[in-house]
């Protein structure tokens, strides 16, 4: 390998290439931009066997995955990564990674504007500094404009096409300068582009030297640049494929580092007990594919040779085979459903912490309820308050979806790109560890409010921006009936749901860690099934996440203070009255009421939902009393 051609160009965290940077997102390094190649691409092979590295075992999630996206799913694993870059930046370790190629492939010199393709070779590349990837770069060596030797650099043309079908390709820079035809004087002509800036969106010239056409980006973009653009040619560079695209709607034009160039459809759960509560069930379950093979008669051997088995020394031979047999009879029912496609992963959740007893406390899940119950002040408020010592989320990336986000309760909705060429056999998976809060609110507290919050004007309008919100986005993919309040989420999730933020930003004052590094989950159920439950938890992969910050915000003197201060901070925001007075109508296109980034909204990472479902009125009293959970704040 030349050493002006390292493998190694840069690096993200675990995290990103699950939620911003997973397969076929485009990474936006200092001097050009990388496109993560699919499944087929990446390599494993440095990295099995070796004990800081291996698949991440969660069956409950990889049941609900195998939901998603296909019964040969096998495992989750990690991304590919060895330690000793730092130390040894030629070593082993600079060869291990997760692959990418430069997209897109146009790329223009910043000292004369040449426009070309990376294949035309008339761009030369050199990443010669083992410690400092960052400095890969692309250059224009025949530059006519280059000064003292120095070879201009080379930067990415930076528009592309996307589809809401997922495909992405190069923008058609020869045929858009020459309206369709070929270039009358040159099968490859010269081109060049000149970004002139202005305060008037895209002014970019494209001009072609060898016939002196000309034709400016702007042709190109809003709904009026759409007759000006090809069909879609149904391209998945991360795959390096081309199929037909049956998507109806045209192509659009998207600038590197657009934020709707890639969403990931993942899923995550939390490692609770088996829903039987049994401690011997769980672990028999976590070490499935050691314990399952062997029968019985080996047991005594396994014991004393198997590592997973000496985990099992409290139970009796008999006691093992039966729990066995009980995970095994789990494993082959039919994965439940939610309504509307999703496996149903926060039942065992809610079961795991409303549960009266618990197992024994491990490594990924122990619970404790605070010294004498609820406090006092905070009896009409909270039915139970759980401290969550540790807890355990595995995440995986299922799929991706471009322009348009995969809703979050029907992934049939959107169009899912492919994370490979067949069908996977594994599937990107990450885990953190952290610590968390639980809080129960009263079922009746929630039951009386739903009932007499259920026929107001407000949240009368709340319904109805919600049904434009799935008319205007979802209505011409649903082949039949269209129900546009399908999957409404209820009062019980909004009222739930902007308690949460109120909490999280108030914790954050106190507890050390940003709010970007806290999640919540909501736990509202559904009209047959309410819930009413709130975890805050952290999930920060770079950290064990466990120094017990947030969970000594549960004690008692300290939960008091910080539900008066989260909820009395709620009556007021400085962009009050308008804040406190808006209620989603149209010609308005959002689904929140009284909220803003003000009071209530919190970082991408942390909602679950985008910011939406969030009005304070229904919480606190800051227009009718009548509207809110709390009338009178404590």
């Amino acid at each position: 390998m030349s050493t002006n051609h390292r493998r190694r160009v840069g690096s993200v965290r675990p995290s990103h290439l699950m939620f911003t940077s997973g397969v076929g997102a485009l990474v936006d390094l200092p001097n050009f931009s990388v496109l993560i190649r699919g499944l087929d691409d990446w390599s494993f092979e440095a990295v099995k066997g070796r004990e800081d590295w291996g698949p991440i075992d969660e069956p409950r999630l990889l049941g609900a995955v195998r939901a998603i996206a296909g019964p040969k799913v096998k495992e989750l694993l990690p991304a590919p990564w060895l330690d000793g870059i730092d130390s040894d930046p030629t070593g082993p370790a600079s060869r291990v990674g997760v692959p990418s190629v430069p997209f897109p492939a146009w790329f223009r010199c910043t000292a004369c504007n040449e426009l070309a393709a990376i294949d035309s070779q008339v761009f030369g590349f050199e990443n010669d500094k083992a410690r400092r990837p960052h400095d890969a770069r692309f250059f224009h060596d025949s530059c006519t404009r280059k000064k003292s030797g120095k070879r201009p650099l080379a930067v990415p043309a930076r528009f592309v096409l996307a589809c809401t079908a997922g495909h992405l390709d190069d923008f058609p820079y020869r045929e858009f300068v020459h309206r369709g035809e070929g270039c009358p004087n040159a099968p490859q002509p010269r081109l060049q582009m000149d970004d002139r800036g202005g305060n008037l969106g895209a002014n970019v010239q494209i001009r072609c030297v060898s016939c002196g056409q000309q034709r400016n980006m702007r042709e190109a973009l809003g709904q009026r640049g759409e007759q000006n653009l090809p069909r879609c040619r149904g391209r998945h560079p991360h795959l390096a494929t081309f199929a037909s695209c049956a998507s109806p709607i045209s192509p659009k034009v998207l600038v590197i580092g657009a934020s709707n160039q890639w969403f990931a459809q993942t899923l995550s759960a939390l490692s609770v007990p088996a829903a039987s509560g049994s401690e011997v069930d769980t672990l028999v379950e976590k070490h499935w594919d050691a314990i399952s093979p062997l029968p019985v008669a080996m047991y005594p051997y396994a014991r004393e040779n198997v590592p997973a088995f000496r985990l099992l020394d409290k139970w009796t031979d008999e006691q093992v085979a039966e729990s066995i047999e009980r995970v095994r009879a789990a494993k082959e029912r039919p994965e439940e459903e939610a309504p509307g496609g999703y496996p149903d992963l926060r039942t065992a959740e809610w079961q795991a912490f409303t549960s009266a007893e618990w197992g024994e406390p491990t490594q990924d899940f122990t619970l404790r309820r605070i010294s004498g119950g609820v406090p006092v002040p905070l009896k009409g408020i909270y039915d139970d308050v759980i401290q969550a010592e540790r807890l355990r989320e595995v995440r995986a990336l299922v799929g991706f979806t471009r322009l348009d986000a995969p809703d979050p309760d029907d992934p049939e909705l959107v169009t899912v790109a492919p994370l490979s060429r067949d069908k996977p056999t594994w599937l990107p998976g990450s885990e953190v560890r952290g610590e968390g809060i639980f809080l129960r609110l009263s079922d009746h507290l929630l039951a009386v409010w739903t009932e007499r919050v259920g026929d107001s004007e407000a949240m009368h309008k709340h319904r109805d921006a919600y049904a434009q919100f799935r008319r205007n986005r979802y209505s011409d993919r649903v082949q039949g009936p269209f129900d546009p309040m399908a999957h409404w989420p209820g009062e019980r999730y909004i009222a739930l749901h902007t308690l949460s933020h109120l909490l999280i930003r108030t914790i954050a004052l106190e507890c050390g860690y940003s709010s970007a590094s806290l999640s919540e989950r909501i736990y509202a159920g559904t009209d047959e099934d309410p819930r009413s439950g709130i975890l805050i938890y952290t999930a920060v992969p770079d950290a064990e996440g466990t120094l017990g910050g947030l969970v000594a915000q549960a004690e008692p003197e300290r939960l008091v203070r910080l539900t008066r201060r989260a909820l009395r901070d709620a009556m007021r925001c400085s962009s009050d009255p308008l804040c406190a007075e808006r209620l989603p109508q149209l010609p308005a296109d959002f689904l929140h009421g009284a909220a803003c980034h003000v009071c209530l909204f919190v970082s991408e990472t942390t909602c679950e939902r985008g910011n939406r479902f969030l009005d304070r009125r229904f919480v606190v009293p800051i227009a009718d009393p009548e509207l809110a959970l709390f009338p009178a704040v404590p």
